[in-house]
């Protein structure tokens, strides 16, 4: 396989595994979490909005017993309650298998969030299993700094026409949340 097509293979790889993960998943907002929380306890807030992302491939890895390594490098820009710039590594593993793949990554996530000014990063694990999504984006256990700290969520990419949007539920502690 060329290495233009490699290329624009995981590309499509991040695409779809957004895309599809979201469209087999239902928004955090639309599933509302039934009230289990101690009293006093920080209630989850979501944050919506659009974002831009540009991947930088890295050259790839040889292709070898069925499967493709792939490493890109993330900048984005997210806009609406999250008002940040993140920078992050994504690696890609594509199967000869038609649908079958999975992307992890890291992102430092930097601005301000509802108006608190901090950042934090973001795990990302994604795998596409014969057409079958899952995804999970979750905030690194104390990677929160300056208004954020202490931050905890999740957060789902959503891809509709074209166009990147998240929905990020999280909760901080009680002294920073509200």
């Amino acid at each position: 396989m060329k290495s233009r097509a490699k290329i624009g293979l995981i590309t499509a790889l991040h695409l779809a595994l957004g895309a599809a993960a979201y469209t087999q998943t239902q928004s955090p907002a639309s599933n509302p979490v039934p009230n289990t929380t101690q009293k006093g306890a920080p209630m989850p807030t979501h944050a919506h909005g659009p974002f831009e992302v540009k991947l930088t491939p890295q050259p790839p890895e040889d292709k070898a017993d069925g499967s493709t390594l792939g490493k890109l490098l993330l900048d984005k820009t997210y806009h609406g309650d999250l008002e940040a710039t993140a920078k992050g590594q994504m690696l890609t593993a594509m199967t000869d298998v038609k649908g079958s793949a999975g992307y992890v990554a890291i992102e430092r996530v930097t601005g301000t969030l509802h108006g608190r000014n901090g950042s934090f990063v973001l795990q990302h694990s994604s795998t596409l299993t014969r057409g079958a999504p899952q995804q999970s984006i979750t905030v690194v256990p104390d990677s929160g700094t300056g208004q954020l700290d202490g931050l905890t969520g999740k957060m789902i990419v959503i891809i509709a026409d074209g166009k990147h949007s998240y929905d990020f539920e999280y909760t901080l502690p009680m002294a920073l949340n509200h």
